[in-house]
C-alpha cells in the first residue's frame, strides 16, 4: 500500500509532517491550499480514517499509525484554539522514499 506524507504548515509557521498509510489524503488535500483549523481538523479526521479502512480491507486490522496520526493533528490544532482566524496550509506531499 502506497504510503504518503504531506506537509503541513501552522499558524505559527511552523512546518509538521504528517503521515498517511495511503495516497487518499490526496482527494481531500489540495497542495497550497489554506483551510480553517476546523476544516482540516475534521478533513484529516475523515481522511485518515479512511486510509485507516484502506489497509483494514488489504491486510484484515486498521492502521494505529494513521490513528496516531489523527490525534498528533488535534493536539497540535487545540494549541492555536485561542486565535481567531486560525488556519493551516498543506505545502507538499511526499510518497514513501520519493
Amino acid at each position: 500500500m502506497p504510503e504518503l506524507y504531506f506537509s503541513v504548515r501552522w499558524p505559527d509557521q511552523s512546518v509538521t509532517e504528517c503521515y498517511s498509510p495511503s495516497t487518499v489524503i490526496e482527494n481531500y488535500f489540495l497542495v497550497g491550499q489554506r483551510y480553517s483549523m476546523d476544516q482540516f481538523v475534521e478533513l484529516s479526521r475523515t481522511a485518515l480514517s479512511m486510509a485507516s479502512e484502506r489497509v483494514r480491507g488489504r491486510h484484515g486490522f486498521a492502521c494505529s499509525s494513521a490513528s496516531d496520526q489523527f490525534r498528533e493533528i488535534e493536539y497540535h490544532a487545540q494549541q492555536f484554539n485561542c486565535l481567531d482566524d486560525a488556519h493551516v496550509v498543506v505545502e507538499k506531499f511526499r510518497r514513501r522514499g520519493a
